[in-house]
């Protein structure tokens, strides 16, 4: 029998947050606990029949079989731009501006490969998804952190950042509407970090997978609206959360052309792109009836309403999100983020993601998800009364 070692690469992670999350999960549920899980961002309502029969209908020809194309299907590109057109009034070439993914998690792990040599440098935001620090380790690159913090609305400073650092770095990763924090930002911000990204050459990746979870009228901005985003970066949007198409695997990153095709060059190397009959349903989703977008949106208000009003009677502190589905919440004194994580789901078999997960500035925090329905929320809140904190 051999010896098995990991790479250092792996051996320098953590253990994967929601991976993790499900392991302690688990070990409660062993015990008969009823748990109730606001941890992982997974949609609970079902993807929209139509995109349903639409993938039925395409999975039954054939022709879709085969190898997709590995930059996506000219109809799919081109659905992906004219949804861009109606929605944000950005113009994409489908042809050179556009690439489909296999989920945006994909293309946010890959496009460190295209850009990072060993010893190179990002900029990520913390509390950040953990996969963007990640991409850069696996690329062999390094991390530097800027911390999101609530006096800031959770927008990172560029000012803060050391010039040595800013002329080093070579990407910058940033999340409008924000897993996990919910922040928003703004047009001013968004001119900001064009004008840095010129000012130190450096290729910007804005990650915008929630834009189309909003509330009481609030309509998130694309960073591709600012002039002269498309100069200096790319956008990963995804079906997932969009149209509850979480296990689809159905994503797209836009913007510089010269960006877009290096990515598409790392992935035509990895895999063999998504299959066709999910990018046809993914045309469906993004061509068809929007109500079904907007009835969403009307359940997670209604949702968020009922999770808002307990936990301000629980004394609980946090900002209420204008979009995401997330609820970024403030530890009470005398506990971590996962001492009270731990607490919520030992005494109360509920699941919520503790801040430092998601980055050293996350400390101090829990995240909870509005993934379960209004009369589990409700009973959420009575079950942390009832166990006290």
């Amino acid at each position: 029998m051999i010896k098995i070692e990991k790479s250092d690469r792996l051996n320098s992670l953590p253990p994967y947050l929601f991976k993790e999350i499900d392991r302690q999960k688990e070990e409660v549920k062993k015990q008969g606990v009823d748990i109730i899980d606001l941890g992982v961002g997974d949609p609970d309502m079902p993807t929209p029949q139509h995109i349903i029969d639409a993938l039925k209908q395409a999975a039954s020809d054939p022709a879709n079989h085969r190898y997709p194309s590995y930059s996506g299907m000219e109809d799919f590109n081109g659905a992906v731009a004219r949804w861009y057109k109606r929605r944000f009034n950005v113009d994409l070439d489908p042809l050179n501006e556009v690439v489909t993914l296999i989920g945006s998690k994909e293309g946010i792990a890959h496009i460190p490969l295209a850009f990072i040599n060993p010893g190179d440098m990002a900029l990520v935001s913390s509390p950040g998804y953990p996969v963007y620090d990640i991409g850069v380790k696996f690329a062999g690159g390094e991390t530097y952190f800027m911390n999101l913090f609530k006096e800031n609305n959770f927008l990172p400073d560029l000012g803060a950042i050391p010039d040595e650092i800013a002329g080093k770095a070579k990407m910058m990763f940033i999340n409008y509407p924000n897993n996990p924090t919910s922040a928003v930002a703004t047009e001013g911000f968004f001119q900001e970090v064009v004008s840095f990204a010129k000012s130190h050459n450096i290729i910007i990746c804005h990650d915008a997978a929630y834009t189309e979870m909003a509330f009481d009228g609030y309509s998130p901005i694309s960073f591709l609206e600012t002039k002269d985003a498309k100069t200096v970066g790319i956008e990963f949007h995804s079906l997932s959360k969009t149209y509850n198409m979480t296990g689809w695997r159905i994503g797209f990153a836009v913007g510089r052309a010269e960006v877009i095709q290096a990515l598409g060059q790392v992935k035509s190397n990895i895999d063999s792109g998504a299959f066709q009959a999910i990018q046809i349903a993914g045309i469906t989703a993004l061509e068809g009836d929007q109500t079904c977008v907007k009835a969403m949106n009307r359940e997670y208000a209604e949702r968020l309403d009922i999770l808002a009003k307990g936990l301000s009677g629980l004394g609980l502190s946090f900002e209420k999100p204008k979009a995401t589905f997330y609820v970024w919440i403030e530890t009470p004194a005398g506990y971590t983020s996962s001492e009270f994580a731990t607490h919520l789901l030992t005494k109360a078999g509920i699941v919520v993601t503790p801040g430092n997960g998601f980055g050293a500035a996350g400390e101090g925090y829990v995240r909870m998800a509005l993934t379960v329905g209004k009369e589990r929320l409700k009973e959420v809140i009575e079950r942390i009364r009832s166990t006290g904190f």
